[in-house]
């Protein structure tokens, strides 16, 4: 399958990128062990306040490496940094060097794949025009209109949407859509008919969606997308900025261990009844796994005035 790769903010052409990043080696000196109780020098140097962690969330964004993503950690100290494998040691430097003197305070971890916006041509909710994501969660209005909400680089591409590939059965019309800086958007449904408040779990069965959620670290979860149906996981992270290149940055998001693929973009995040997030996008597959972040769907109901059903 063939993924899009977008060009960075600036708009400058990056060319051919590296896909194997040798692993940098650091060479420590052996120091002296502490005597009992005593801290060890520096034991905190790396350490950065909240404000210093916002400052250097601020200097990764402006480094500007597409296939990045980050969110601080609070609990360590530490700004989080994921990289694609599209990313060279050269531009993993550069991330450092933006930091400046708090560069310890960046913590570098790398994932197989690249970061994408999960959209591919197949089936589920079809763009006029081409394009297919997936259903997020159906949501009602407090007048008893009903709608869909999906990713907001899914309701971008059109204003009319529908639920087959020859586009002759209509889901609705674009109402609302938020990217880049958030990622959800909200289709009007053009028939009650159509609302459907559960989730499908691609083995004939549905899980009813009762309630809406903030996700926490360590919670798991589960994904439902009309490419590879439903996988599970785990949350990672919290309030990560994305880098997808071409300008295309988007920040507040749920940070995951679950496998994604073009297509599943605007599909459910949820945990039980509760639903989630919408996903964005991700690096990876569901054959060797990946990194995936989504769409916080508090914010989208709050912004929209709906509620899951």
């Amino acid at each position: 399958m063939n993924f899009k790769r977008f060009t960075p903010r600036s708009g400058a052409v990056r060319g051919a990128r590296l896909t194997a990043v040798a692993a940098a080696l650091v060479t420590a000196t052996a120091l002296a062990a502490p005597a009992a109780g005593a801290k060890t020098p520096d034991a905190d140097a790396t350490r950065a306040t909240t404000t210093e962690l916002a400052q250097v969330s601020e200097a990764v964004l402006d480094a500007d490496v597409p296939g990045t993503a980050w969110y601080t950690d609070a609990e360590s100290g530490k700004l989080v940094v994921t990289a694609d494998s599209t990313v060279s040691a050269a531009e993993l430097a550069e991330i450092k060097k933006a930091a400046g003197s708090k560069a310890g305070a960046v913590e570098i971890k790398r994932t197989h794949g690249t970061f994408n916006k999960l959209i591919a041509g197949g089936q589920a909710i079809y763009a006029g025009g081409g394009g297919r994501c997936s259903l997020g969660f159906n949501v009602r209005s407090s007048s008893g209109a009903y709608y869909a909400l999906t990713a907001g680089h899914c309701t971008n591409i059109a204003s009319s949407w529908y639920t087959n590939s020859s586009q002759t059965a209509s889901l609705g019309s674009r109402a609302g859509s938020s990217f880049p800086g958030n990622d959800y958007g909200i289709i009007r449904l053009s028939s009650s008919s159509l609302a459907d408040g559960r989730v499908y779990l691609y083995n004939g069965s549905y899980r009813d969606i009762t309630s809406a959620g903030n996700a926490y670290v360590g919670q798991t979860v589960q994904r439902s997308g009309s490419t590879t149906g439903l996988h599970s996981g785990r949350v990672t992270g919290l309030n990560a900025t994305v880098n997808y290149g071409g300008g295309d940055i988007v920040r507040g998001l749920i940070q995951t261990n679950v496998c994604a693929e073009p297509g599943d973009s605007g599909g459910a995040l949820f945990s039980g009844s509760t639903a989630l997030g919408l996903t964005s996008g991700g690096s990876g597959n569901c054959s060797s796994g990946g990194t995936t972040f989504f769409q916080p769907v508090t914010e989208a109901l709050s912004r929209y005035g709906v509620s899951v059903f």
